[in-house]
């Protein structure tokens, strides 16, 4: 099972697009309201999210993705509960991957030490040394995915979706969406 954070603020496309190709790919997703069931994302879409954070469960958690957006990542960084389940995905040598904005949050638990990572460009002070910049959009770093932005959101999932599930995967979504 990959789990999905949502948060109120988070970006839209950064959150629903991964959940869109990873479905496509066979991939169990199940989208997380960390504050409510129901989320308003950073231009006022509501989303209704398939679990509650207390329904995480990490006997069958393949990956972890946090989405960008804001006010949504200050959110999460804001919420001890979540600092504490990403560590913990961590230590346990589960999966993560994370979008814009929200790899300053892997930046601040020490997660991206020794990594390398992309981030949104005015976020990219506080990932430090981690911070490979250039034309990236998406850099994995063993099993830790990070992506630039919005605009890198298909390609970012592709990246998950080869992680997971392998490139053949990842050829077949791309053939039956007609992504060149």
């Amino acid at each position: 099972m990959v789990y999905l954070l949502l948060e109120e603020g988070f970006e839209m496309c950064e959150a629903l697009t991964p959940v869109d190709i990873l479905r496509r790919g066979g991939v169990e997703v199940a989208t997380v309201g960390v504050s409510d069931g129901c989320i308003t994302s950073s231009h006022g879409v509501r989303v209704c999210a398939d679990k509650a954070f207390s329904e995480i469960s990490f006997d069958d958690m393949e990956m972890l993705i946090i989405p960008g957006g804001q006010p949504g990542v200050d959110n999460l960084w804001k919420n001890a509960e979540v600092r504490a389940l990403v560590e913990k995905v961590n230590k346990k040598g589960i999966k993560l991957s994370a979008i814009c904005a929200a790899p300053i949050i892997l930046a601040r638990l020490g997660i991206l030490s020794g990594k390398r990572a992309v981030c949104y460009p005015s976020c990219a002070e506080e990932l430090g040394k981690a911070y490979i910049g250039g034309l990236s959009g998406v850099c994995r770093d063993g099993d830790i995915i990070t992506g630039r932005a919005a605009g890198d959101a298909l390609d970012f999932s592709f990246e998950v979706l080869s992680l997971l599930r392998g490139e053949e995967t990842v050829r077949e979504v791309k053939a039956a969406i007609c992504y060149e």
